[in-house]
């Protein structure tokens, strides 16, 4: 595996791709990477000629007093685990390479509604962060096809608007979420977690799964959200947001919603994990 930190570097090396007709994959990450990185790489590789993998903590997408700062750096370990993925080419650039000016004079993209509330609302000025260094890294590596995890939904979500909106010829792949064997969603913030916290970290699934079974049974939604919530603080947990919206748009559900998505967050310790669960509701 290639790797490369300088932006004409590696339009050179893309251009021969192209040059040669390669299908490329492209695979965003912040680093610290475990196994649910790994499966994207394994997803574009499965669509792909050159598979494109970017490390980069972006700035732009933390806020004040958020763990920019203390966010894990594990180049050598995420080069291996990517050579072993099979990705072909890492692209690692730095904050100075990225954003020349400054984040205050860099030109920001704003994706409207589906970016509001949930981590939006805990997190202001997170996805335009997000939407931001997405585009910029779809701009330097031109991908045929992009992957991303079905774990940070709405960040999902708000790629698939910004593609959508900017007519951007990429196509989105949503890979599903990959947990550990008592159903914790792997995350590299799970690591902030100590042995007593990461026992208790998958009652936050458990807590998901009763909810969505109790909508399923026809319970009410808002007494079933309020009664989870109730079960998350005896958990342990401190929840940011437990709402239920509908799958493909993330809006409010209403009596026509079937296919609705069950999302959270909640604090345990030092670390702010979520999670999501797909839930059919009722006629």
């Amino acid at each position: 595996m290639q790797t490369l930190h300088a932006i004409d570097a590696l339009r050179d090396t893309l251009a021969t791709a192209r040059r040669k007709g390669q299908r490329i994959g492209l695979v965003p990450t912040m680093g610290n990477l475990h196994a649910g990185h790994l499966e994207l790489v394994k997803a574009a590789r499965a669509q792909a000629d050159l598979v494109v993998a970017t490390i980069f903590v972006n700035p732009m997408q933390f806020g004040p007093g958020e763990d920019l700062d203390s966010y894990p750096r594990t180049l050598p370990d995420d080069q291996a685990g990517l050579s072993s993925a099979g990705c072909d080419l890492l692209f690692a650039p730095s904050v100075a390479t990225l954003y020349p000016h400054g984040l205050e004079q860099h030109t920001r993209i704003h994706v409207p509604g589906i970016s509001e509330g949930l981590c939006g609302g805990s997190r202001p000025g997170h996805f335009e962060g997000v939407a931001t260094v997405v585009a910029m890294l779809f701009n330097l590596v031109q991908p045929d096809v992009a992957c991303f995890g079905q774990k940070d939904y709405q960040q999902l979500a708000v790629i698939r608007k910004l593609v959508s909106d900017l007519h951007l010829p990429v196509a989105i792949v949503g890979v599903p979420t990959v947990r550990a064997e008592d159903g914790l969603a792997l995350s590299s913030r799970n690591g902030y977690l100590n042995d007593a916290e990461r026992a208790q970290a998958p009652g936050l699934y458990r807590t998901l799964g009763e909810l969505r079974d109790a909508l399923e049974r026809g319970s009410s939604l808002p007494e079933a959200i309020e009664a989870s919530r109730a079960r998350l603080v005896e958990r342990g947990f401190q929840p940011d947001y437990l709402e239920v919206r509908q799958a493909h748009d993330l809006a409010a559900v209403n009596a026509s919603t079937r296919d609705a998505i069950i999302l959270a967050a909640a604090y345990l310790g030092p670390a702010r994990l979520i999670d999501n669960l797909a839930a059919t509701l009722p006629r």
